[in-house]
């Protein structure tokens, strides 16, 4: 979608929206309406940048200031789960709150689906551990966010053909389904030294306005989802990873070297590299192989059929609905590339294929 011009075209924008948002959030949907119907509250919207005027990100902004107290009767409205007093308590904060909302949009990225990718990141990390023969770990997440995905080997998860893995006891439990009969390799992750995300903007655990905005950009009447997110975000902060603030490929080089010598730094990629032009991810791949001049280095990703350069698409189309999970081993006689399987919704359905 373009940037939105007229109140009747973002109108028609925030009406969409709730038409087509499929009752994930029956509160976000009827604010989305009210919204649509106020001609104050869009005048509000359009002091925002025109890419930061679309509903889940005001929305988001909306969340974030009831969560911070500073919009009481949308807060009490979210807690009680009442539609018609969120839609007014909305309205009136967008109309009041106008300057705090463009702030707010101005400054943040949405930030959504952030947790349960551990289900597709700890068999594929495994698997690579053993093919480099790896005792201990250091892992480099590539818009890493929050870097939730690097508290991978501190989860419980439990698959859908019984296998369980990880640690039972952890704060943090996540599932998925499997499709087919292989299973999963039952193999522990070694000893993880290193934790360390590269993104353009990451997202502090231990800053509460972090934490804060990570808990707004979901839905205010989906308490599990909030739950979760809240255990995973106590968990990273448990153990905060090095956050490094850049793109890549210019910060891979510095994320190796902050691995120590005796581990293998592993790189982790889901649904990242799609932001990269193709050269980027080209010079991405460049940057691996230099890596590898005096140790290995492992790649999992997970990314979309096609985005993942020397990953085997498995005859798949592009945008054919599901990603390919992926690994790329790098040491001094080259690069071996392979696909372990596919995985679909983020990681809660997988097939894995991989020996």
């Amino acid at each position: 979608m373009g940037a939105v011009g007229s109140p009747r075209t973002l109108a028609e924008v925030y009406r969409r929206f709730a038409e087509d948002d499929g009752g994930a959030s029956p509160l976000n949907r009827r604010v989305a309406v009210a919204v649509s119907q106020s001609s104050a509250a869009l005048r509000a919207v359009e002091g925002a940048p025109a890419r930061k005027r679309r509903p889940p990100m005001i929305l988001a902004a909306l969340h974030d200031l009831a969560l911070a107290g500073r919009a009481p009767a949308l807060a009490d409205a979210y807690a009680a789960g009442d539609g018609d007093a969120a839609a007014r308590a909305a309205v009136d904060t967008l109309t009041a709150m106008a300057d705090a909302v463009v702030s707010i949009v101005t400054g943040r990225q949405l930030r959504a689906e952030e947790t349960g990718r551990a289900t597709v990141l700890y068999p594929a990390i495994a698997q690579a551990a053993q093919r480099v023969g790896a005792n201990a770990i250091g892992l480099i997440d590539i818009g890493c966010s929050a870097g939730l995905n690097l508290t991978v080997d501190r989860v419980g998860l439990t698959y859908g053909n019984g296998q369980v893995l990880g640690d039972v006891a952890s704060p943090v439990q996540q599932s998925a389904s499997i499709v087919g009969d292989r299973p999963l390799p039952e193999l522990a992750l070694p000893e993880v030294v290193a934790r360390i995300g590269i993104d353009r903007d990451p997202m502090d655990v231990t800053d509460p306005d972090d934490a804060r905005w990570l808990r707004a950009c979901l839905a205010p009447d989906r308490p599990e989802q909030l739950a979760r997110l809240d255990a995973e975000v106590a968990l990273a902060a448990s153990g905060p990873p090095v956050l490094l603030q850049g793109i890549l490929p210019a910060m891979l080089p510095a994320a190796i070297a902050r691995v120590p010598t005796h581990a293998v730094p592993v790189i982790t990629s889901t649904w990242a590299l799609s932001r990269l032009p193709l050269e980027g991810r080209r010079l991405f791949l460049d940057a691996l192989d230099e890596a590898a001049g005096d140790r290995p280095v492992a790649w999992v990703s997970a990314e979309g059929v096609g985005v993942a350069p020397t990953i085997p698409t498995l005859g798949d189309r592009r945008a054919s609905g599901h990603s390919i999970i992926g690994l790329a081993t790098v040491d001094r006689a080259g690069r071996h590339s392979e696909a372990l399987g596919r995985c679909w919704s983020r990681g809660r359905l997988l097939s894995w294929l991989a020996g």
